[in-house]
């Protein structure tokens, strides 16, 4: 029993002190992800990503009409300037700058790393080869379909003032990017 007990609290220790090592990785942005994942044999992911409106999330708080709803919602900034709305819209906001690396640019919108997770620490070639060594070192990996929507609907849900029914299939099949077997 006790054997079990300390073998537990060994576990629990790694699983706090990974947790808070991944807690720690730097945003690297669009730009370095893009470096590796523009290729063919990457599935043209950052094309995907770069053609899709989660790119241009950010650039939609620029317009006099993001700016109109968020007056009408009572926000006393500009959308682009406003928590409520750059919560969404880019990833990074709020973050401590020093987990930010020079390449990140929050007006990159809603990039990689928004679903994927912070990726300094798995961004580097060894580890983004192997899946085991890419989570260990932060990436976020969702076990199926099911928690890829739940994820999504963090913010595709009624609390946005834009929002439209939720259709997650068919906003999955725009922005999904899969690398392709070979």
């Amino acid at each position: 029993m006790l054997y079990h007990r300390l073998v537990l609290g060994f576990f629990g220790i790694v699983l706090i002190f990974t947790n808070t090592v991944n807690a720690q990785n730097k945003y690297v942005g669009v730009k370095t992800c893009s470096m590796c994942h523009k290729s063919e044999k990457q599935g043209k992911q950052f094309d995907i990503w770069k053609n899709s409106e989660h790119s241009k999330a950010f650039q939609s708080l620029t317009t006099l009409k993001a700016d109109e709803i968020a007056k009408a919602k009572g926000l006393k900034k500009p959308a682009a300037e406003s928590p409520e709305c750059l919560e969404c819209h880019v990833i990074g906001f709020g973050v401590d700058e020093k987990l930010l690396d020079k390449k990140f640019n929050y007006k990159d919108g809603v990039q990689c790393e928004t679903c994927h997770g912070a990726g300094s620490e798995y961004k580097i070639i060894s580890i983004m080869k192997d899946k085991k060594k890419s989570v260990s070192a932060g990436l976020r990996e969702f076990k199926d379909t099911a928690a890829i929507e739940e994820f999504c609907k963090t913010c595709h849900n009624e609390k946005s003032p834009v929002y439209k029914e939720f259709k997650f299939k068919e906003g999955w099949d725009k922005i999904k990017h899969s690398v392709p077997k070979p």
